[in-house]
Order: C-alpha cells, then structure tokens, then sequence
C-alpha cells in the first residue's frame, strides 16, 4: 500500500463495545470507529467521550468540504472556520448557538475502502495523533465516512469537542439531518452506505493513503 504519509504502528487496540463507551453500535463504519476510539480512551485511563450525532454529522460535512481531493488531506488543508456555522451547521440542521469549540481532529483519506478497524489505526499516524486520542480535555466525539460519487475515494473524520452533554451541537427537533452518500456516527442508523462502501473496496487495485491530525481550537 503506497502511503503519502508515514504511518506509525502501535499495538493499539480495537475491542467490542460496552457500556461505558457510551457509543450504540449498529451496521454503520463510523459508530465502529468511535467505538474503537473509545476503547483505546478507557484502556489508556482516559475517560470515554460522548458520542453526539449533531457532531458528527458535522463530521461528514467537513469531510464533503473536500470534495472528493485526497491530496487536500495529504497538504493538510482545512475548510475555513466560518463554515461551521454558515454551511455544516444548516446543512445539519445543527442550532448555530450551540455549537462548541472544536478541540481535535482526525482526517483520512485513501482509494479504497478498509474496515474500521483498520482506519482507526491508519488515523494515527504521529504522536500528534496519540495526543489528540487520549486528550483529556474532549468531552464529545462525532465520526463520519463517505465515498466520492459511489466510489473512492474514502475520506474518515473524527472531531472532538469540550462540549456539554444535551447542550451543544444540538440538532433542531433532537435529530441531526441523514445526508448520503455517507454515515455518521450516534445517529441509530443503520446506514446502507456502510455496505455500499464495503462492496465497492474490492474494485481497488492499491491505495493511496493521506492523514492529518491537527488540535486545534475552531473559532465557533
């Protein structure tokens, strides 16, 4: 697999859910990502996050903000933080006045697609990455995973936030808009798109891989 990015490996762990991960796993990719998340949190004494669908929907916006281009990632660009409010949040339908700062992020994209187990550990890809998994300012988590038009490439988000339980990235009516193509964790849904995602990985012959990890705090 040809990488943009150099990987590190670490005997990271990828355990089935419980309770305490505060995270309902369904047939959806990104719930299995923030479980896994999850996992590593409590086996590294780090407390586990909440996961909230507003966020995470979120997730899959930022995502869509790339527009299908890997080698964005690879040069760690991001969407302007005007776009939390103006376009992720309504497109969400996320309320605007609730949403909290961004504390850390994980972004990844390759051609074909993996499982989750897999993506977490290709989304640490530094020490970055590990401070960013076990900071113990998160409060929040949101995943997202999406294809481009039905194929790769694959893009995975994570997001954390330091944001209040029931009181920030609150969707309008208690639930976050479903957009496909794509899947966002905490939502209860059993999202096709995971499926379509899968069948689609054989069709790849190699990978091209990029990753970033940044820690930094929106302006929103």
């Amino acid at each position: 697999m040809a990488m943009v990015l150099w990987l590190l490996f670490s005997p990271f762990l990828f355990l089935s859910v419980s309770a305490n991960t505060q995270t309902k796993v369904t047939d959806n990719p990104a719930d299995e990502l923030v479980a896994a998340i999850n996992a590593n949190r409590t086996a590294h004494k780090s407390s586990a996050l909440t996961d909230n669908p507003g966020l995470a929907c979120i997730a899959l916006q930022y995502i869509k903000a790339y527009q299908g281009d890997c080698k964005a990632v690879g040069e760690a660009k991001k969407p302007a933080d005007s776009e939390f409010a103006e376009t992720f949040a309504p497109n969400c339908g996320v309320e605007a006045s609730t949403l909290s700062p961004i504390t850390g992020r994980l972004l990844g994209c390759q051609s074909k697609y993996v499982e989750p187990s897999e993506a977490f550990s290709m989304l640490m890809t530094n020490e970055k990455s590990l401070e960013i998994l076990y900071n113990k300012n998160h409060t929040e988590v949101g995943a997202g995973v999406t294809g481009s038009d039905g194929g790769g490439p694959y893009f995975w988000c994570v997001l954390f936030s330091n944001g209040k339980l029931n009181s920030s990235f609150v969707a309008q009516g208690g639930v976050a808009k479903i957009s496909r193509p794509g899947c966002f964790s905490g939502a209860n849904d059993e999202c096709s798109g995971a499926n379509d995602l899968s069948r689609l990985h054989h069709m790849w012959l190699y990978a091209v891989t990029a990753f970033v990890a940044a820690g930094y705090a929106f302006g929103i």
